[in-house]
């Protein structure tokens, strides 16, 4: 559980917002009744946070969290799409307002941040309606201060019940027998904030769990009965009275009126209109406009072509020539993690990447993998593929892991299983020390034999590592890690292990533990001796 976020940490609230927007989309369009049943508030959502995640991540990476903040912030604001869109924009902008002199975000600099952002939000929107986004914004950011889990889950939790009651506020939602579409993605937004902080796999548990049908369906209407047309654009080299102006002008041409700046001289400019010629020059009059968009109501969305070859794949960095071999024969797309040169990020986006998959489980299987595989899964989301890490910090918890594998589940029932069986995969290691050194448990020598549990040493046996010191610490290290419980012991063998090594462990196992399996494979890592699991 996090009781900070640093840098890195809101890239990964970031992305998982961007894989969660992308998982609830569809049912979110589907609820989309007000302002406008246009049907495209999970898409816009969903471009908006992708356009503010690809800022982040083109931005040079730092350890500053009111920076990233900013970042994303001004990312949302230029490619804002939808009422919905500018008025997360707004949010963020709230947000970096409150946190741009913070390294690392705590509990009450967050509740802070989210008042901020749910009063930004408010001033963005020309007629502010009950019922809605905005609603949803006010209880979320209604939370005491406490500490960060405390604070992330309590306006999680107040935002889904404001959410519950939209229909109560808003007559157009109750005839429809759903709940406000934007109010929905605030709280996909925080459900993943949840999953960040408490460190689960980014995206899995926000789901902001309605799954609300329209009365009826709802079909996509012309706007509304007074207007047919939704303009956007970005507004440069203007003033805050021309800015003001601007918005004046616009409500007198139309509805769901934003007109809101980055603080740094740019404006986003939103109106549903009938006269979008009028609406252009009125931003002409403003200052510059630039990336001008203009969508029919009546227009259905269009189909692009689905730039997927396959559903679901799932990707590792391996050690080990027969463990990539154990691990491709799975079916898992494997990148070969040479000890003389790691893989870099680079490296393990182009796998994931080329799997051509929509939806893709990344098992790092090393915990020096880890950092590689998150900045790997963000830059890939950045660019549209829905891409989760599932924290396993050796290759025998990336096994457990494979062996749930069901690609007919959902994706995110799948990667919940997943990571669940690798979270319950205790892991071993058996390796010989190459220099003198102090651990937990007392100083060490070169070639003493050294046995870890759960990442910690636990024994040390004097070296030189001959076979029978090679052999008793295996066995002294599965007895401890038997000692908590466990049935089945999975022995991944190292290069240079001694065939009496699993021998031995099998010895130990029939005397001591007959109740216990044993499972033996040859890894060939160069790291270690043998890698232990158990589960």
């Amino acid at each position: 559980m996090l009781n900070a976020l640093d840098a890195g940490e809101v890239r990964r609230w970031a992305a998982a917002c961007v894989r969660a927007l992308d998982a609830h989309r569809s049912a979110i369009d589907r609820i989309n009744v007000f302002p406008v049943a246009d049907g495209d508030t999970g898409s816009n959502l969903l471009s908006t946070l992708r356009a503010a995640l690809a800022a982040l991540v083109a931005a040079p990476a730092g350890e500053h969290a009111g920076q990233a903040f900013g970042v994303l912030a001004k990312g949302a604001l230029a490619g804002a799409r939808g009422n919905s869109g500018v008025i997360v924009s707004q949010v963020l902008r709230g947000m970096a307002e409150v946190l741009r002199e913070r390294a690392v975000v705590t509990g009450p600099d967050l509740g802070a941040a989210l008042r901020r952002g749910a009063e930004l939000a408010a001033a963005a929107v020309s007629r502010p309606v009950a019922g809605t986004m905005l609603t949803v914004l006010d209880a979320a950011a209604a939370v005491d201060d406490r500490g960060l889990p405390e604070v992330a889950r309590a306006a999680a939790k107040a935002a889904a019940e404001a959410l519950r009651q939209t229909p109560a506020q808003l007559a157009v939602l109750a005839e429809a027998g759903v709940v406000d579409a934007g109010g929905r993605g605030i709280v996909v937004l925080l459900d993943a904030l949840v999953d960040v902080v408490a460190q689960r796999p980014a995206g899995v548990g926000a789901a902001a769990v309605h799954d609300d049908e329209p009365v009826g369906g709802v079909s996509r209407e012309a706007g509304s009965d007074l207007f047919a047309y939704e303009v956007m654009y970005l507004l440069g080299e203007s003033t805050e009275d021309a800015a003001g102006a601007l918005r004046e002008r616009l409500v007198g041409l139309g509805d769901c009126v934003s007109v809101v700046s980055d603080g740094d001289g740019l404006w986003t400019v939103h109106v549903h209109c009938n006269d979008v010629g009028a609406a252009i020059e009125a931003g002409i009059e403003a200052g510059r406009p630039r990336r001008i968009r203009v969508a029919r109501f009546a227009d259905a969305p269009s189909d692009t072509a689905d730039r997927f070859v396959r559903d679901r794949a799932v990707v590792a960095p391996v050690r080990g020539d027969e463990l990539a071999e154990l691990f491709a024969a799975e079916g898992v797309a494997v990148l070969r993690a040479d000890d003389a040169e790691p893989p870099t990020a680079y490296d393990l986006l182009r796998v994931i990447t080329g799997t051509g998959a929509a939806h893709v489980t990344v098992l790092p299987g090393d915990a020096g993998l880890m950092a590689i595989a998150d900045e790997a899964a963000i830059r890939a989301v950045a660019a549209g593929q829905d891409v989760v890490v599932v924290p396993c910090a050796s290759p025998v918890q990336a096994l457990a892991a494979i062996a749930v594998h069901d690609p007919r589940r959902r994706a995110g029932d799948d990667v919940v299983a997943m990571a669940e069986a690798a979270a319950a995969t205790r892991r071993g290691e058996v390796v010989v020390a190459e220099q003198d050194a102090i651990t937990w448990i007392g100083p060490c020598r070169a070639e003493d034999v050294l046995g870890f549990a759960d990442g910690e040493v636990v024994l040390i046996e004097p070296g030189p590592p001959t076979t029978a010191a090679l052999a008793r610490a295996a066995c002294r290290v599965v007895e401890r890690m038997l000692a908590a419980g466990g049935e089945l012991v999975t022995a991944l063998l190292g290069r240079d292990a001694p065939d009496e090594v699993p021998e031995a462990l099998a010895e130990f196992l029939r005397r001591e533990r007959p109740d216990a399996d044993l499972a033996v494979y040859r890894g060939g890592q160069s790291d270690s001796v043998v890698v232990l699991g158990l589960e």
